[in-house]
């Protein structure tokens, strides 16, 4: 009998030490979540996560698969991202308050602040399915000791700089860049433009899109007139900030150009120009910039 009463009371004592994890702790004895746990030992984040005298954190976890999709073949290529660079984007995965997925608006991109001090963009559907910045929630509301995590499939990278500067620091995209800097020289100066408040979504065509269109180097672009890239550019540009999944197929956006783009979602995310024969493949979606957000193309679009 004494044997039994003291089994009972180290099982009830074992119940009494259990309970809910940090985000931390819930986050390394996870094996999905190995690149994560060790990017953030790798920053230093361990006591900003593992805080239990906390409520309020929100994280979105990407999984291994996303950080292997943002190009990390191992574990140990995290050590070749400066320190500062990894907190900037590690932190842009939290938030200062815990947010449920029911407490994300029902509304298109809501702007929040994260603990990097940049804003992501939430949205929940009206069948209350998530994205944060075009990028899929997974599964939400795993509960912490101190906040909620909600798991993600792909990274989400800060913004480096408005939509001109994102495109120059893409070396995929120079002659578009070539492009907008030529085309400035006319009646219109797109690199302002482009470079204002907005915001706005750019479908930008990578360098092999223009030797495709008969723009084969800088040369080439530098003999077009101005304003005929003017007009090719601008419509490339749609007023607003439209992610991946805000894209509906059979919708025809309206571009700065003032013509109009066909956008389908048959076989993988398209848009094509009134005068292209064939759709342009979206091939890389929700760049963010400061003012807006890229999605890379393989044509150019033709007005």
């Amino acid at each position: 009998m004494i044997l039994v009463i003291v089994s009972l009371f180290g099982l009830s004592c074992k119940k009494s030490n259990e309970g809910p994890k940090t985000i931390y702790e819930t986050i390394a004895a996870d094996p999905h979540y190995s690149f994560l746990t060790a990017a953030i030992n790798e920053a230093g984040l361990v006591n900003a996560l593992n805080d239990d005298k906390k409520e309020g954190l929100t994280l979105f976890a990407p999984s291994n698969d996303a950080f292997m999709a943002a190009g990390f073949n191992s574990v140990a290529d995290l050590a070749k991202v400066p320190d500062s660079t990894l907190t900037k984007i590690l932190l842009y995965h939290v938030l200062g308050t815990k947010v449920p997925a029911a407490q994300i608006p029902q509304a298109s991109n809501s702007e929040v602040l994260t603990l990097n001090t940049q804003p992501i963009y939430a949205t929940r559907t009206s069948d209350n399915k998530v994205f944060i910045n075009g990028v899929s929630v997974v599964k939400a509301d795993i509960e912490c000791k101190n906040g909620v995590i909600h798991n993600i499939n792909r990274v989400l990278l800060p913004a480096t700089g408005t939509l001109v500067q994102t495109a120059i620091t893409n070396p995929d995209l120079s002659l578009l860049v070539a492009a907008v800097l030529r085309a400035s020289q006319g009646s219109t100066d797109v690199a302002t433009v482009l470079s204002g408040s907005g915001p706005f979504t750019v479908f930008a065509p990578t360098n092999q899109a223009f030797i495709n269109a008969g723009f084969p180097d800088v040369n080439a672009i530098n003999a077009a007139d101005p304003n005929t890239l003017t007009s090719i550019l601008t419509y490339h540009v749609i007023a607003g900030r439209i992610f991946s999944s805000d894209l509906t197929d059979g919708v025809t956006p309206a571009t700065l150009n003032g013509g109009t783009v066909a956008i389908s979602l048959s076989g993988g995310a398209h848009v094509k120009g009134n005068s292209n024969s064939t759709a342009a493949t979206i091939t890389v979606t929700d760049i963010i910039a400061t003012n807006g957000v890229v999605h890379v193309i393989d044509q150019v679009l033709l007005p």
